[in-house]
């Protein structure tokens, strides 16, 4: 009947002290957990700030190193560039030297080309392919291949050119990427945990496709510095070789013209020569013909000198023939007289065929005298040609050293 109106809610003593002993056992339990969590966190706190500081000095290093390897780079792209610069320059002052020399050959290929075409204007005899014509047919050649030398030593100099500024090209964009990356890095390592202004960055730990190697980053600056070098070496070489041409071209072209004006002043000198003789002959000849004028003359009066005893002679014959009867005899004196007659005939023959010769020999002399005023005209012709229009158009001619 007691249990009936016990209250089921209440506990026994028993429990009672039970549970008491499981709260301070509970709790010193867990009192002493905390104090090894808090003791574990201290050290956890020690270490990790130990190796935050000592990671983040790491990391300061590598940047000052990445600094000084940057640097160190950009100075060799600094003097590359500038090298670069300067050989290219140097190079457009040779280009200007070929573009000078260049011109400086057309000029002398236009005189020979018109001396050329003013010695066809020379007639007879004196329109020869002469050593004249082939010294200079000879100079045309070496003028014409000194130019197409010149133009393709242009090309390759002009090529050199677009070169050397791609180069430089390569050069100033590495050089311009350096500069970002550096002040970046610069900007880096002035940072300072304390540096207002910095911020959480989520995305900071993405590496994108567009990052390259170490090993790549160095190979494109190296690359970049021995293209720099090989053009510049180029160059240097084409320098060489534009002074050799320039030097070799100059020297075959005095050689040449020296020896077409050589050709012309001996030319000169022997057509000189010749119209001195023609016109040597050419007074031998007028001499001749007024010598064979006045023997024409001569025996044309010998001949007309001859009529008086001609007649004479057939005047007596004549009035001897109508003698009479026995008188008209064969006598001594008709002998004579006949004798005289074909005498005096024959000696007018004679003098008459003398005479036809003479005028013969006088129409040769003529003509003779012709052909040496004709010749004497080519000559002043090919004189005025050679002297006067060629050597002294040549005297413009000046081969330079450029």
């Amino acid at each position: 009947m007691a249990r009936l109106f016990q209250d089921p809610s209440k506990f026994r003593s028993s429990e009672w002290h039970t549970a008491n002993m499981m709260q301070r056992a509970s709790t010193e339990s867990q009192k002493s957990k905390s104090e090894c969590m808090i003791a574990e966190s201290w050290r956890l706190v020690d270490e990790i700030e130990k190796t935050t500081q000592k990671t983040q000095s790491d990391v300061n290093k590598k940047i000052e190193q990445r600094r000084e390897e940057i640097k160190f780079w950009k100075q060799e792209l600094d003097n590359k560039l500038e090298e670069i610069v300067n050989e290219t320059e140097v190079l457009l002052t040779f280009k200007k030297r070929l573009e000078r020399a260049l011109q400086g050959c057309r000029e002398p290929l236009v005189i020979d080309r018109k001396c050329l075409l003013y010695r066809q204007r020379r007639v007879g005899i004196d329109l020869v392919h002469d050593e004249v014509e082939r010294e200079l047919e000879k100079e045309v050649e070496v003028l014409q291949g000194i130019i197409a030398l010149l133009e393709r030593t242009l090309e390759q100099t002009d090529e050199q050119i677009r070169r050397n500024r791609s180069a430089k090209y390569s050069l100033e964009m590495d050089l311009k990427d350096k500069f970002m990356a550096l002040t970046i890095d610069d900007y880096c390592a002035s940072l300072t945990n304390d540096t207002p202004g910095i911020i959480y960055a989520d995305n900071a730990m993405k590496l994108e496709g567009n990052f390259v190697s170490l090993e790549d980053w160095l190979d494109f600056s190296n690359v970049n510095v021995e293209k720099a070098d090989k053009q510049k070496n180029c160059s240097l070489a084409l320098r060489t070789l534009i002074d050799g041409i320039l030097s070799q071209t100059a020297n075959d072209m005095r050689k040449q013209c020296e020896m077409v004006n050589a050709a012309f002043r001996n030319w000169v000198r022997e057509v000189k020569d010749a119209k001195h003789k023609l016109e040597t002959l050419l007074a031998m000849v007028m001499d001749e013909i007024a010598s064979q004028e006045k023997n024409i003359a001569a025996l044309k009066k010998a001949i007309a000198d001859k009529e008086g005893p001609v007649k004479v002679a057939q005047t007596r014959l004549e009035a001897r023939n109508h003698r009479p009867n026995v008188e008209l005899c064969f006598d001594t004196v008709h002998c004579s007289l006949m004798s005289e007659v074909q005498e005096i005939t024959k000696n007018i023959q004679r003098l008459k065929d003398a005479l036809a010769q003479a005028e013969i020999d006088l129409k040769a002399l003529s003509r003779r005298q012709l052909s040496l005023e004709e010749e004497i005209k080519v000559k002043e012709n090919t004189l005025y040609i050679d002297e006067v229009l060629c050597m002294q158009m040549r005297e413009s001619i000046c081969i330079n050293n450029y």
